[in-house]
């Protein structure tokens, strides 16, 4: 319960977030640009502290990880209820991000800790679920916020969901952690310094250029930090993180496949919100809704998967889900400005059943190949490749996705309405939002078509880098005997 609740405290308010970006343009001035940093800054921190909030948690206490970072979100989240600028509502998701990337890993090590082989599958499905339940809560509780009071009243969701968790860990779980090692604080510093910088070269580069200073600096600083870091993870006695990880198959298959599909969906709701409250003019609401069928596709296969898992190999789930997938996006990559909501949810459920075969098997087959001793960092290591593959797609996509829009608008169109599709329903002139809407699918359309390419990918690195099933071995023949 512990573990969902914390699980579900970090799901909600990015799911709510995605829901209100509509809001944060129209209510606090925020350009494109803006909502594009009030996402990564969050997996910015997030992303550049996993690996060392994770290690530390096996050194520490995964218990007492969780509970601090719970405290952290909470706490950054009451803070982004009062702000009252663009920027000072990046500056509080950062802190959230340290929140975050101190509680997260401390929810899957200690799930792998607590079940064994047997029941890991299981649990880890459940795990995945409880995500899906907080894309239904999110949306539908954020939309009846957003419908009935200002943006700012999404981030009290979390305080209470995060004051609960806190309570029942310290009341019901019971402290774990990995053997006594020594700590690695040259390893600690170089992963967080090369993660942050590869991450913020991910995020800037569509933008500002890659040959921008800026970027231009935190590359060779991702190189160089990220390359220490592997030249002293592999000298050092008690490393943070033991390399001899990636060696296995099973792990840097599923590390590989989980950053692709991460990448091809990542983008996904950034479109789908605006989609559905300026393209079909859903009230906030009614959009969160709209979204229920897809939630609950992809919470009903994800225990269809771990059933499933039982009898099929890792490799053929995660490969068959991620074609499912593949098949969703391409209904979404036909859309046009008149195709409506039918065809939108089809897609998404198609997408949400695909989701849900792959998932706890990707998760599963990762998690299986980490030494329980390291489950916190392996535990974070899952989280920094989905946050890498996220980083991607909001950074590149969302940067490829306004080109789209941007060029398909028509040349006399004014600047706010080829800007974005919030300022052209800001205008309210009907033929120029006719042109955006029209623009938008287009854009749209171009990203599913990314997706699934990118779903091809991942299902195809499944199959050459996983390993397959042992089969069982045969039964000897039994020799005749003589009478």
């Amino acid at each position: 319960m512990v573990l969902c609740l914390s699980l579900l405290v970090l799901v909600v308010d990015n799911t709510v977030l995605n829901l209100a970006i509509p809001s944060l343009m129209t209510d606090l001035g925020a350009s494109p640009s803006d909502i594009q940093w009030v996402l990564d800054a969050y997996i910015l921190v997030f992303a550049g502290l996993l690996l060392t909030a994770g290690g530390l948690s096996d050194r520490y206490g995964r218990r007492r990880f969780l509970v601090i970072g719970l405290v952290l979100f909470g706490g950054a989240s009451a803070l982004a209820v009062v702000v009252t600028e663009p920027w000072h509502l990046i500056a509080a998701r950062a802190l959230m991000g340290v929140g975050g990337s101190i509680l997260m890993p401390s929810t899957l090590s200690i799930l792998i800790t607590v079940f064994d082989e047997s029941e890991r599958r299981t649990a880890i499905a459940a795990w995945s679920a409880v995500a899906m339940v907080g894309v239904i809560a999110g949306p539908t509780l954020g939309g009846l916020l957003l419908e009935h009071y200002w943006w700012g009243s999404i981030f009290l969701i979390n305080v209470p969901v995060a004051l609960l968790a806190v309570v029942a860990a310290v009341l019901l779980m019971p402290e774990s952690r990995g053997p006594a090692r020594r700590l690695d604080p040259l390893g600690a510093l170089l992963s967080t310094a090369g993660m942050a910088a590869l991450v913020f070269v991910i995020i800037s580069a569509p933008a500002e250029g890659v040959t921008a200073p800026p970027v231009l600096t935190a590359a060779a600083l991702a190189v160089l930090a990220l390359g220490a870091f592997v030249v002293w993870e592999r000298r050092c006695e008690h490393p943070m993180l033991p390399l001899e990880l990636f060696r296995n198959r099973d792990f840097s298959g599923s590390s590989f496949s989980i950053v692709l599909m991460s990448f091809g969906t990542g983008a996904l709701l950034l479109m789908l919100t605006q989609y559905l409250q300026f393209v079909l003019g859903y009230e906030p609401m009614r959009a969160g809704l709209a979204l229920l069928p897809y939630a609950v596709a992809a919470a009903l296969f994800n225990a269809v998967g771990a059933g499933l898992g039982r009898k099929a190999s890792n490799r053929a789930l995660i490969a068959g889900g991620l074609g499912v997938m593949g098949l969703g996006f391409g209904v979404l990559a036909f859309m046009t400005a008149d195709s409506g909501y039918g065809m939108l949810i089809t897609g998404l459920v198609v997408m949400g059943i695909g989701g849900g075969l792959a998932g706890p098997a990707a998760y599963a087959t990762l998690m299986g190949a980490v030494p329980p001793a390291h489950a916190g960092v392996g535990s974070a290591l899952n989280d920094t490749v989905q946050q890498v593959g996220m980083a991607l797609s909001v950074a590149v996509l969302g940067s490829v996705l306004a080109g789209v829009y941007t060029s398909s608008m028509p040349a006399g169109a004014p600047a706010a309405a080829r800007d974005s599709i919030a300022g052209a329903h800001l205008l309210g002139d009907p033929a120029v939002l006719e042109a955006a809407r029209e623009s938008f699918v287009s854009a749209m359309s171009f990203g599913s078509w990314v997706g699934i390419a990118f779903c091809a990918a991942a299902a195809a690195a499944a199959l050459a880098v996983i390993r397959p099933a042992p089969r069982p071995a045969a039964a000897p023949e039994e020799e005749p005997v003589e009478v």
